[in-house]
């Protein structure tokens, strides 16, 4: 599977963006699929997953209530609603698809077989 994923850009704080990620490969819906972020300086933090049916979401902490996690298992495309961006929410944006059920507390990169290059998204304040 080869995942690409674009969308970013540069925001002021309180806008919102909407990532996508898209597939190639025929398993796609079988995947779960998962968004990370890393920020300058950090760790690679994963923020949330969704379940192959699309079924099940879940979230970090940390973004709860501001992002949202959906799929287009007919496009191969998964996608990622921003709101209320703020700039600690600066970050290269990952997508990643894994064999392995989702996580309630989103386990960690070694979930994922798959990654894409990731989308770099700048909040100004």
């Amino acid at each position: 599977v080869q995942l690409q994923a674009f969308g970013g850009g540069l925001v002021q704080a309180g806008g919102s963006l909407r990532l996508s990620c898209a597939a190639s490969g025929r398993t796609f819906s079988s995947y779960a699929m998962g968004w990370f972020r890393q920020a300058p300086g950090k760790e690679r933090e994963g923020i949330s997953c969704i379940s192959s049916s699309a079924g099940k979401t879940y979230y970090a902490d940390s973004v709860k209530g501001r992002f949202t996690i959906s799929r287009d298992n007919a496009k191969s495309t998964i996608f990622l609603q921003i709101n209320d961006l703020k700039p600690d929410d600066t970050a290269v944006y990952y997508c990643a698809a894994g064999d392995r059920p989702c996580r309630v507390n989103l386990g960690g990169r070694w979930m994922y077989d798959y990654w894409g290059h990731g989308t770099l998204v700048t909040v100004s304040s």
